[in-house]
């Protein structure tokens, strides 16, 4: 270390040693400059975060945090705590307009520059699991919460802390890995993985390498019939255990750290390099996160952030057999941004190509700009040697045993590729397997109604017609109904019996739906029961001629208009 950083980090620690007389003081210590090395820093800010967090009610404030952090340049290091109130409005002011491009116009630009090219695509993908508490400590996690209120030395990284390995994080992981036909290992470990973020206060992540939990499996699935229709099959190359980091939330003239992120269990599912287009990656995300819904291991809100995928992208000239190089796409927070963030860049690197400059095209990471609809580079890509694991010495092997195993086995659903099969042996459309299997709670009501006796192809038509707008119009899901599928049931089999038309059919489910109750009592209620017996009927028309002689004269007259006013009398 040069003379100046010995200095630099003297008067820093002098610092944070007076600041223990004075606790503002330490909250909020004018460090103007501090050129030294990155794992001095890392090991300051280690041992005195309990001083800097210990109030819940504030959050720990860092801006200029790190500059050229990998080139371990100037450091410039500032702290005050703040309150974290003052950060939404901030962040609302400061969102770029979103200029939305045409996604025909941009398919014709990728069609333009890429019929020449093959493109590559494998996907990262990171489920948040739906544990209680945390990976290695008992913090519960709960989105929304307010920051730093869920927190504890396990999971702020503070010096001897040990962290215990939650076995509901096991049992997901196993069920995810049979669920997606990986091969199981039932001796596996965990690993460091070393990197620095302002948000990962231990400077590691503890992860899985050389051994993941999960490994070889594939993922079957169905392409909607608007974009081409078709069955596809995607490898799985392995399914790995790890922590999430922390969450920084940025504002004006810095950025906040909120630590309740940290340590909530995450899966890792990487992919085989198997998808050649957008729509097959969009579509490949969709259906994991059908299968985590399925087995009730995550929500899977992408908007929340239990579902986050990384694209790696790279094309080659058709016919070519290696690899070329490929860019990792970040920030994609919706299936549709995952679609056009990847036709984005097989588009700019098949103009690179095609301008000779094929050689520019650099393993990095960029970030996907919705307001701009364009990736921008975000840094180089790290190594497996940047990260230098090593086995975690905190944490035993993780062994299974094969009744453990098959125990899980035994506990799994029908998941939605079984479903999608069943439906479609029973006779429904591809359209309506994939609208019914798309939602697991769907799924299990039109079972249900099923169950109750109903006819097929009327209970599909009348959950994806009328009941499906209903919920899209009141924002409500299929459980928050009020219909049960043993009413649904019964009102089929009504309009099906000639109890009632179609036409009164739909009049009173939209009572059904909104208050509930019987569709035998609701008929009785309303004298809705359809007379087909033509004895009865002939009597009902006599009496209304009877009651009307003049309309029925003028009828007879020629004034067949009044063939409408004869039928509404008829009730």
């Amino acid at each position: 270390m040069s003379v100046s950083s010995k200095s630099s980090s003297k008067l820093l620690k002098k610092s944070a040693s007076e600041s223990l007389l004075s606790r503002e003081e330490a909250l909020s210590p004018q460090i103007s400059s501090w050129s030294t090395s990155l794992f001095e820093c890392q090991s300051f800010i280690l041992s005195h975060f309990s001083l800097l967090c210990s109030d819940k009610e504030r959050v720990f404030h860092v801006y200029d945090f790190i500059s050229e952090v990998k080139n371990h340049r100037n450091v410039a290091l500032y702290c005050s705590m703040k309150s974290s109130q003052t950060q939404t409005a901030t962040q609302e002011k400061q969102q770029p307009p979103k200029v939305k491009v045409p996604q025909h116009a941009l398919k014709r630009t990728v069609d333009k520059f890429t019929r020449d090219y093959e493109a590559i695509i494998g996907i990262e993908t990171h489920i948040q699991l739906s544990t209680l508490t945390k990976a290695f400590c008992s913090c519960p996690y709960n989105y929304g919460s307010q920051p730093n209120t869920s927190i504890c030395p396990i999971c702020m990284g503070l010096p001897g802390a040990l962290p215990v390995l939650n076995s509901k994080v096991i049992e997901f992981v196993v069920k995810l890995g049979l669920a997606h036909n990986c091969k199981l290992s039932l001796n596996s470990k965990f690993d460091r993985k070393q990197y620095f973020y302002p948000d990962l206060p231990k400077g590691y992540q503890i992860s899985q390498f050389d051994i993941p939990i999960a490994t070889g499996g594939y993922i079957d699935l169905d392409i909607p019939l608007e974009f081409g229709g078709g069955h596809r099959k995607f490898g799985i190359t392995r399914v790995h255990m790890e922590e999430d980091a922390g969450k920084l939330l940025h504002s004006g003239n810095g950025a906040q750290v909120d630590l309740n992120r940290a340590g909530v269990p995450l899966l890792e599912i990487v992919s085989e390099p198997d998808m050649r287009t957008g729509i097959e990656a969009a579509e490949y995300a969709a259906e994991l996160q059908r299968v985590v819904r399925y087995l009730g291991i995550s929500n899977g809100n992408m908007q929340e952030g239990s579902l986050r995928c990384d694209v790696n992208v790279s094309i080659r000239p058709i016919g070519q057999p290696e690899f070329g190089t490929k860019v990792e796409i970040k920030n994609l927070n919706s299936f549709s941004s995952i679609n056009r963030a990847i036709d984005f860049e097989i588009s700019r690197q098949a103009q690179l190509h095609s301008q000779g400059q094929g050689d520019h095209i650099v393993q990095e990471t960029r970030l996907w700009e919705e307001g701009a609809q364009k990736t921008i580079m975000m840094r180089k890509k790290e190594g497996l040697s940047d990260y230098r694991y090593f086995p975690e010495p905190d944490l035993p092997e993780v062994i299974l045993t094969q009744e453990y195993v098959d125990s899980v086995h035994n506990s799994l659903p029908e998941l939605p590729e079984m479903k999608r099969r069943r439906y479609e042996n029973m006779g429904l459309s591809m359209q309506d397997v994939l609208f019914l299997a798309n939602d697991m709670n769907v799924a299990e009501y039109f079972d249900a109604t099923l169950s109750s006796g109903a006819d097929l192809k009327l209970a599909a038509n009348w959950i994806m017609g009328d009941i499906a707008a209903y919920m899209k119009n009141e924002k409500l899901s299929i459980n928050e109904i009020k219909l049960t599928p043993k009413e649904l049931g019964e009102l089929i089999a009504s309009i099906k019996g000639g109890t009632i038309s179609g036409k009164i059919g739909k009049e009173i489910l939209f009572e059904l739906l909104a208050k509930g109750g019987t569709v035998k009592g609701l008929i009785e209620e309303k004298d809705l029961v359809q007379i087909n017996d033509p004895v009865e009927i002939g009597k009902m028309i006599d009496k209304v001629i009877s009651e009307n002689p003049k309309q029925f004269e003028q009828y007879r007259g020629g004034k067949t208009k009044l063939q409408g006013f004869f039928a509404g009398q008829v009730r």
